[in-house]
């Protein structure tokens, strides 16, 4: 068993506006949990605003909080540290950015305290500069508008990261595996399969594992040549290559990949490889302002009419209906 902690820790929850609900809960119930399984309470948590008013989840529910930015600046001051700070947040982040919350962030940092991040959370550690080269994680629908707007961040797609006492953790039930890798650090496998088995989860998932397959079906796994495959495409969605050349080194013939394509994901490999590209200009669109002709150049298009065409042969609209319909969700909001 690793060293065990016999102070407690403290974990200060910061919640922004729309946050994920599952993502905290998940995060929460894993401490719960581990208390429960060691029989006492070994971590705390308390609930931070910007304000110290009532926070509400991206589901409606609400939640009071216990303190707000101000108090925690001055209870750090004062040398109160808790163990960890964590971001959770979701829908909108990129509203709730706010410069005290951003040096009460970096003065955690400077004072010793570890920072956390939850589903969008990495957005306000990014504002915060707390990123530069750093490895980070963020949920898969924010990543490519994340990419581009913080590029000094080494970020992944994989299901939380951890760099120089940063985590980020790309959200929903990833929050919990976050979390059981803290547990595991601080009191080893035999309370972590404890939670486990109290949740009903038969799988830690390591920080490495992946967020998702694009497209692909929730039941099998893919050959991992597919797999492999695939990788090589989402590396590649701004300077794509020919499939020919994504396929070097990979041990199936063009005839077999094209099969276990249609038998798995029901397209070809250079249809599938649009898919991806076209998602993410799509994701571009809804989340940035970027005009129209960079997100089709960010998305590995060298011309606007060829990547309009495409578009609306995917999603029955043009970019610019897209980008419409955004403006008009944001001003209904």
């Amino acid at each position: 068993m690793d060293t065990v902690v016999t102070r407690q820790r403290l974990f200060v929850f910061y919640l922004v506006p729309d946050f994920t609900l599952l993502a905290f809960s998940s995060a929460v119930e894993a401490l719960r949990l581990a208390n429960y399984v060691l029989g006492y309470e070994a971590y705390a948590w308390r609930l931070v605003s910007a304000d110290g008013g009532k926070v509400w989840a991206s589901c409606g529910v609400s939640f009071d909080t216990d303190n707000d930015v101000a108090a925690e600046r001055q209870m750090l001051a004062r040398g109160q540290r808790p163990f960890m700070t964590v971001i959770c947040a979701g829908h909108h982040v990129e509203r709730h950015a706010n410069k005290p919350t951003e040096a009460w962030l970096r003065e955690c940092r400077q004072n010793g305290v570890a920072i956390a991040s939850l589903c969008t959370g990495a957005h306000i550690l990014a504002r915060a500069k707390l990123l530069d080269d750093k490895k980070c994680v963020i949920h898969w629908e924010n990543f490519p508008s994340f990419v581009e707007q913080f590029r000094g961040a080494c970020v992944r797609t994989s299901l939380f990261a951890i760099d120089g006492g940063i985590h980020t953790c790309a959200g929903g039930t990833a929050s919990f595996d976050m979390m059981l890798h803290i547990i595991q650090r601080d009191f080893g496998e035999v309370v972590v399969s404890g939670v486990c088995e109290l949740a009903f989860v038969d799988r830690v998932r390591s920080p490495s594992d992946r967020q998702r397959l694009p497209f692909a079906r929730r039941t099998g796994a893919l050959h991992p040549e597919i797999t492999s495959l695939i990788e090589r495409m989402q590396e590649t969605l701004t300077e794509p290559l020919p499939v020919d050349e994504l396929m070097v080194g990979i041990r199936l013939t063009r005839r077999q990949i094209e099969r276990l394509f249609r038998n798995e994901l029901s397209c070809s490999p250079a249809r599938y490889y649009m898919k991806l590209r076209l998602e993410r200009a799509k994701l571009l669109l809804s989340q940035m302002t970027t005009p129209i002709v960079e997100v089709a150049i960010a998305s590995g298009f060298s011309s606007a009419s060829h990547f309009s065409k495409c578009y609306r042969e995917t999603y029955g609209c043009s970019p610019q209906q897209t980008r419409k319909h955004k403006s008009l969700a944001l001003g209904a909001a």
